[in-house]
């Protein structure tokens, strides 16, 4: 977007000033930030009941023909020949270098895989497409946007499946077999299965970038904002917050998400958490199931390694400029780093979260910094680094895990 550019809208652009919110540009959007509840309440809201986020400015676009699915694959870094069908996807496209061009959730639509969805980040689509468009085979697909634009909501957290049974016009059929990271309707919303108690045709996915229970809704662009009226009216009294940005960050982060461009990006796309994104033959080697655009590029003796940490209390350093150091070296940089407020260390050092279920009674997080260093090091858990920018200095542990006792896979009641 040009720098003098006006920030794009969502349709809930006056929704998000009529609640309060603060709003700030993204990725070329006007987007809330947080609202009258602040980033903090937002956060524990969808640990411990729901928070509804507006998701509309992502990006989506469709492959589609005899050849989708084989082209995809070779695009793709997962497998997609071993994927079940009703099941979304994540992973990342590559170039060449193995350097990430965007991550994605991809929608097989149909039996035969002759059509998928595929969902990337704000502003994405452009640059996935043209990156696609230089593969081979590209002739033999098609690669097209929605011939309308689509809403995007976000309903995560243990309160979600009650408050969306309060809209749902078949409830018990749309939750039945819902797994996580599956998904049930079509993007060609008039064919879809999924409505809403008013008829307005849905797809519904077992998704979200929190680390909690909760789905993601996709609609017709005319219709989210009565869906966004309808379920923060249905679902206050069961806590549910409308939730912005900034506790989105918060969020992935506490559940080892990444941010592409800035925890994954134009480096390699290895050793680092999200290994499983990769199609490894799990035999115990490093070996793939499949071959696929930068695959060759992939090396894991390389000296670059992304790895997550948790500190002691909630101080942080300024993630631009801030530097690691391991046993007095300087060995790397700090790509993200947050608070998550639903966690806290134990009296012997370990992590507990709010949905803990063995956490002491009257045990009250008083929330930890954490986040991502990448660093040409790779001490293991444990390990203590110092993290440190022009004003302090503090001291966190490379962890294996952020925030414990996740709900993502939970079973819907």
């Amino acid at each position: 977007m040009p720098d003098n550019a006006s920030p794009r809208r969502t349709a809930l652009h006056a929704r998000h000033r009529a609640l309060g919110a603060n709003m700030a540009s993204f990725a070329g959007w006007e987007m809330p930030l947080w609202y009258r509840a602040g980033a903090v309440r937002e956060h524990l809201a969808v640990i411990q009941a729901a928070g509804l986020f507006d998701t509309s400015h992502m990006d989506v676009f469709f492959v589609e023909g005899g050849k989708a699915q084989s082209f995809l694959n070779y695009a793709f870094t997962r497998d997609l020949a071993r994927i079940k069908p009703g099941r979304a996807i994540y992973g990342a496209f590559l170039n060449q270098k193995g350097h990430v061009i965007d991550d994605a959730i991809l929608y097989p639509l149909d039996a035969e895989r002759k059509r998928f969805a595929v969902v990337v980040n704000a502003g994405m689509a452009p640059a996935a497409t043209a990156h696609l468009r230089g593969l081979p085979d590209a002739d033999e697909v098609a690669l097209r946007e929605p011939a309308g634009r689509l809403g995007k909501l976000d309903i995560q957290g243990p309160a979600s499946p009650a408050i969306l049974r309060r809209i749902l016009a078949d409830a018990d059929a749309a939750f039945a077999n819902l797994g996580y990271f599956t998904f049930k309707g079509d993007f060609d919303f008039q064919a879809s299965q999924i409505r809403l108690a008013d008829q307005t045709p849905i797809l519904l996915s077992r998704t979200g970038y929190t680390g909690e229970l909760g789905f993601e809704i996709f609609a017709p662009l005319e219709g989210i904002g009565k869906i966004w009226d309808d379920l923060l009216g249905l679902g206050g009294d069961l806590g549910l917050l409308p939730c912005g940005l900034a506790a989105r960050d918060s969020l992935r982060t506490g559940a080892l998400l990444p941010l592409s461009h800035q925890d994954i990006g134009p480096w390699p796309y290895v050793n680092h958490p999200w290994r499983f994104a990769l199609p490894l033959a799990g035999d115990g080697t490093f070996s793939f199931t499949k071959d696929f655009m930068g695959a060759a590029a992939l090396r894991p003796d390389g000296n670059l390694h992304t790895l997550a940490f948790a500190g002691f209390d909630q101080r942080r350093v300024e993630p631009s400029g801030a530097k690691a150091f391991f046993a007095g070296e300087e060995i790397g940089d700090v790509s993200t780093i947050v608070s998550d407020m639903a966690i806290g260390r134990t009296d012997g050092g370990g992590i507990l979260s709010l949905a803990s279920p063995g956490k002491p009674a009257g045990w009250t997080p008083r929330g930890l910094a954490c986040g991502f260093v990448r660093v040409k090091r790779n001490p293991p858990p444990g390990s203590r680094l110092l993290l440190r920018d022009a004003r302090r200095e503090i001291e966190v542990e490379i962890v294996g895990n952020i925030r414990p006792d996740r709900t993502a896979t939970r079973r819907i009641q």
